[in-house]
């Protein structure tokens, strides 16, 4: 799950991490008045989506006056922000957050994830503060350094001295950055998240350091043990069908293509958009209905996929392990009936009485379009969708 980066500083304040001081804004109004509270002669406004890349695109802007924050507020307030992360359709800016200025004298980058490969998380901090992180590791992969943290003993004070001089920082900065470090990942930690990210990480004329952005995201398997960050939620900033899908316990995220994907298990998923493309066609959707598939997350799946106006064809691929073939197939059949499918479907199913289940695919009166294989499956969509 992702949260705004307002509500993110929140989090991180309670935990001793410095942020900027700020108040989010609705309205015009508010931006000013927050301008007011906070004093001083200069504030950020900030436009708040769940995307990166906003001052590029517009959405950060410096006020030197309060009649420049009213100027900024209105300017971002309601405009459609696109940035790199958003996509060409951009995002709907319903919210600020006003700043106040930080006397900032260098930037840069800290980020803590997972390393699945490693199976640890791991922290990285980077000199070139302020750019895309992803452009650094492409063009500069020498400028991160990493510090893997074992599980058992957690983030060191050794590491958070190793980052910190990675960084350069001396004196005050350099104690104050092994303190922010340290805050960071207990944060991190505590909240089970799945990642934290600040950028620009800024280091102020006065040797403070603060952390002048913050993405943070949580594990959204791990919610249930923190019913606190159900509030932070803004479905306004999310794919309404995979709000929908989330009701129905299905994984769903939906793509730019023409060929509907129902798959049981996230790497069958993967491995199915890709040959589909291998075949000449395009994934409209990532979809996962998980390991016990039946005829009522058959029909939601249906209904979330057709839902999706360029949506051409259907590729269901099942695998039946956990789950009989046969018991998929009456699903299959009972679902297509109730939601009344009028586009192609093509099904490939294997596993566990997968020759019963084509059986009875065929005897269904309806015109499914069996598949031997996935190479099959995916010949028989591209067909369908020239057809």
């Amino acid at each position: 799950m992702k949260i705004h980066e307002y509500q993110g500083k929140d989090i991180l304040r309670k935990f001793g991490v410095p942020v900027p001081r700020g108040e989010v804004a609705f309205s015009v109004d508010d931006a000013v008045n927050a301008a007011k509270r906070l004093g001083g002669s200069v504030w950020v406004v900030k436009a708040q989506i769940h995307a990166g890349g906003r001052g590029k695109g517009g959405g950060v802007k410096v006020a030197k006056s309060l009649d420049e924050v009213k100027q900024y507020a209105k300017q971002i307030l309601g405009m459609t922000l696109v940035t790199h992360q958003t996509g060409p359709e951009g995002r709907l800016v319903k919210r600020l957050l006003v700043e106040e200025g930080a006397n900032i004298d260098k930037e840069f980058y800290v980020g803590i994830t997972l390393d699945r490969a490693q199976s640890k998380n791991v922290m990285m901090v980077s000199t070139e503060g302020g750019m895309e992180i992803e452009k650094v590791a492409e063009e500069h992969p020498e400028k991160i350094v990493k510090e893997a943290i074992e599980p058992s003993v957690g983030f060191q004070q050794f590491q958070a001295r190793k980052l910190a001089f990675a960084l350069g920082l001396t004196g005050d900065a350099f104690k104050n950055g092994v303190k922010f470090l340290l805050s960071l990942y207990k944060a991190y930690e505590a909240t089970d998240a799945s990642l934290f990210e600040i950028n620009p990480l800024v280091v102020t004329k006065e040797g403070a350091v603060i952390a002048l952005d913050a993405k943070v995201n949580f594990d959204d398997n791990a919610l249930y043990r923190h019913p606190e960050f159900a509030e932070l939620r803004d479905l306004d900033e999310e794919e309404p069908l995979e709000i929908e899908a989330s009701k129905s316990n299905l994984n769903y995220i939906k793509l730019d293509g023409n060929v509907g994907c129902m798959v049981n298990g996230a790497g069958l998923a993967m491995a199915t958009m890709d040959i589909i493309k291998l075949a000449g066609g395009e994934p409209a959707n990532f979809l996962d209905v998980g390991g016990g598939a039946n005829a009522t997350t058959v029909a939601s799946g249906f209904k979330i996929i057709l839902s999706d106006k360029n949506v051409k064809a259907i590729l269901i691929n099942i695998f039946g392990g956990i789950v009989r073939c046969d018991r998929v197939a009456n699903g299959v059949v009972e679902a297509a009936k109730a939601v009344h499918v009028q586009v192609p479907i093509v099904i490939r199913l294997a596993g566990t009485n997968a020759d019963i289940a084509a059986d009875i695919l065929r005897n269904s009166g309806m015109s499914f379009l069996v598949a031997e294989n996935l190479k099959d499956a995916a010949d028989k969509v591209t067909k369908a969708l020239a057809a």
